[in-house]
């Protein structure tokens, strides 16, 4: 269950998440806002995703989403950008 901050989050970014039903939005797991914002959001998406849930959580939830699976739908300029950042910035 998200909470009403993520949820109202989601409502400002409704536009990143446009195949996913309006009634659903307000649902969508941390994992998929993850992905979705660190794929497709600006600078000040990303920071406003770090102060709402965390920068070790994004990161923890990053690490497991390029480390866990087979196919990993970040793109790759992404995925070394945040690898190098997370290195960095959380720990």
């Amino acid at each position: 269950m998200n909470s009403p901050e993520i949820k109202e989050f989601i409502k400002e970014h409704g536009y990143l998440f446009w195949y996913t039903p309006e009634d659903k939005k307000e649902d969508i797991s941390q994992e998929f806002l993850v992905e979705t914002i660190l794929n497709f959001g600006n600078e000040h998406d990303v920071k406003h995703l770090f102060d709402l849930i965390g920068i070790k959580q994004v990161a923890g939830i990053f690490y497991k989403q390029t480390r866990d699976r087979k196919r990993i739908n970040y793109f790759p300029q992404v995925v070394n950008f945040f690898n190098l950042y997370f290195k960095k910035n959380a720990r």
